[in-house]
């Protein structure tokens, strides 16, 4: 019977994946998307560019992934590398054709059960949900992960509301739940300063409050161990929480991207607001995943196989570049 051989990673086709590491949406969708990439070898890009983290020097990738960052697919195209360029978050209005990235296979993050209008235009299609690999979650789960994104929000509002209400709904998730996780892109010396100024947050309960950038963590498997999951409205939060079933409760809506996105999902699903931090239904979500909101999409289920499809499409080109 013949075996077959690993191949070596060094004669792997080499995928470079570009991301925004400061906007939750984009660095989540990267992550995704690479998990299921196991054949190719994985660069990262390490700053604005999309330059590998490896052999500055060496050949270009055989492709490259680049979520979100124009700059750095004009560039790679204009050295010859295949390019899937993929808008990650949500954008209240549909984007004009760029005709910089004419020569990349373009993706958006949509899942189908949001309602609002499909992009067009030639090499132009949606993914479907980017769900996370592991769609199960901890059989023993505790403490609260609070998902931050002040990608694009104004720094005025965002100030506003990481010194009073993010602050409120820390200590009451240390007090209720034992444990509170604030996971951020941009905010960390917002969150910082909001904290070391209320110190009562944690010397008023007896729970913890820690921070994490969400380039430091794994976010998924974040939230496969937290009890209670509260999220700006962003697409990544919406499919971590659809895919797996799982209760969500949404913190306002910052700017004007998370304020049109919240308000198309509640056309589809009636997930709840996390205004208030002594409603106490706030911490008592269901355990039963038929009772969650989420059961609103029974009849139209959503295909979760969006970053497998990219995925396979990345392989695609690595081996025959259009």
């Amino acid at each position: 019977m013949n075996i077959p051989q690993e191949v070596p990673a060094a004669t792997r086709h080499r995928l470079l994946l570009v991301s925004r590491d400061d906007e939750l949406d984009s660095l989540l969708a990267g992550r995704r998307i690479a998990a299921h990439t196991g054949d190719l070898r994985l660069a990262r890009a390490t700053g604005p560019g999309g330059r590998p983290d490896e052999d500055p020097g060496g050949p270009p990738p055989d492709v490259a992934l680049v979520c979100d960052d124009r700059d750095a697919a004009v560039r790679l195209l204009a050295l010859g590398v295949p390019v899937v360029h993929l808008r990650s978050g949500h954008e209240p209005d549909t984007a004009p054709a760029d005709e910089a990235l004419a020569g990349a296979l373009r993706r958006v993050h949509l899942p189908g059960w949001l309602p609002g209008p499909r992009p067009t235009g030639r090499d132009v299609r949606t993914t479907g949900t980017l769900a996370p690999a592991r769609l199960s979650r901890g059989r023993t789960r505790a403490g609260t992960l609070l998902l931050l994104s002040l990608w694009g929000v104004p720094e005025a509002e965002a100030a506003a509301f990481v010194a009073g209400p993010m602050v409120a709904l820390a200590r009451e998730a240390a007090r209720r739940t034992g444990h509170c996780d604030i996971v951020h892109d941009t905010a960390g010396p917002l969150v910082h300063a909001a904290l070391s100024n209320g110190a009562e947050v944690a010397a008023g309960t007896t729970g913890s409050v820690d921070t994490h950038r969400a380039d430091e963590v794994d976010v998924d498997a974040l939230h496969a161990r937290a009890e209670v999951f509260l999220a700006s409205p962003t697409l990544a939060a919406l499919t971590l929480a659809q895919a797996r079933r799982a209760p969500l409760a949404l913190l306002p809506a910052l700017g004007a991207a998370q304020r049109d996105l919240a308000e198309r999902t509640r056309t589809a699903v009636s997930l709840p607001e996390a205004a208030d931090p002594a409603d106490p239904e706030l911490w008592t979500p269901p355990q039963d995943p038929a009772a969650g909101p989420w059961r609103e999409l029974a009849a139209a289920p959503d295909d979760l196989r969006g970053a497998q499809r990219v995925a396979r499409t990345l392989r695609q080109l690595s081996f025959a570049p259009l």
